[in-house]
């Protein structure tokens, strides 16, 4: 005790008494009087001990409170929400989506794949020639000719059948490009862009030289025989051929068509280029419309995992 503030139950005439020694983590008799009793406040953790990772702290605890093992929640508080929103055994929705997104369109492009596309779009697109050298034949017509002892002259000086033939070709060859060109839009929806628009020319390009041959040896064997037998000054007729197109040969080896033959393959890149430019798609792919969903009416779709609250973002009010 000091002299401003005496002991009350000491008498005054008894010296001071020194103050005992203070024990480390003792408090002082000031101190607990001050304080007053205090609450239970439950098992403590031990000295150097860390909270596990992921604790999330209680309905109702400040920002810097940190949950400890062993501490047992109140009954009425809502089930804690993982950190990311959805559950060990939940996919979220995005993730789901994407990866429905990446094995449906975003394969990844296997070059022995994609040449494999290519040729057999040629192929089958060199097929169709048939049917176009077909069809030409019967809309061009035949050439009348009269047999000399020189071989065949045409009938009239300047005849008007061969400009109709290559006419006729020409105006086929355009149409067979376009479709060709959007047949292979709408088949290889996954290839398109560079590798659909090379099948569509390569495969246009090979389908000219198959609808000249076959058109024009429709009726040639009968002329052949005609230009060997008939008498001289027998007229008949000469079966549809190109004047203004043909098949050039590169160092013996490689044909090289050029004229007319080059207008399907011209009509295929053009209607191609025109479906990339006016398509609504960046990727020239269709892609999902907002708000619309690639699964299934008869699929449910998963629910959309809420956003993870901002760090700094205030926790609402729980009722």
């Amino acid at each position: 005790m000091s002299p401003d503030y005496p002991d009350p139950t000491r008498p005054v005439g008894e010296p001071d008494r020194p103050a005992p020694p203070r024990t480390p983590g003792a408090t002082s008799p000031e101190a607990e009087r001050s304080s007053g009793p205090q609450p239970d406040a439950g098992p403590q953790p031990e000295a150097g001990s860390q909270p596990e990772a992921g604790s999330r702290p209680e309905a109702g605890s400040q920002p810097g409170d940190v949950s400890l093992p062993g501490t047992v929640p109140p009954p009425d508080a809502p089930p804690a929400t993982p950190q990311h929103g959805y559950g060990p055994g939940d996919a979220p929705a995005s993730a789901a989506y994407q990866s429905s997104l990446e094995l449906s369109f975003d394969e990844p492009r296997r070059p022995l794949r994609t040449v494999a596309t290519v040729l057999a779009s040629v192929l089958a697109v060199a097929v169709l020639g048939v049917p176009f050298g077909l069809l030409w034949a019967g809309l061009a017509p035949d050439t009348p000719v009269l047999k000399t002892a020189e071989g065949a002259i045409y009938a009239d000086p300047q005849p008007e059948q061969p400009i109709a033939a290559d006419g006729w070709f020409s105006l086929l060859g355009l149409a067979f490009g376009l479709l060709v060109a959007l047949a292979l839009w709408f088949a290889l929806r996954r290839r398109r862009g560079p590798v659909g628009l090379l099948a569509a020319v390569l495969g246009a390009l090979a389908a000219a030289p198959v609808a000249w041959q076959v058109g024009r040896r429709i009726g040639l064997a009968t002329f052949d025989r005609l230009l060997a037998t008939a008498p001289a000054g027998q007229a008949f007729t000469k079966p549809a051929d190109l004047r203004a197109g043909g098949v050039d040969w590169l160092l013996g080896v490689l044909p090289v068509p050029h004229g007319n033959l080059l207008l399907p393959a011209f009509g295929a890149a053009i209607t191609y280029t025109l479906l990339a430019g006016w398509s609504r798609w960046p990727g020239l792919r269709p892609e999902p419309e907002p708000g619309l969903s690639w699964v299934s009416a008869g699929t449910p779709v998963p629910p959309t995992a809420p956003e993870p609250p901002a760090p700094d973002a205030a926790e609402p009010p729980r009722g």
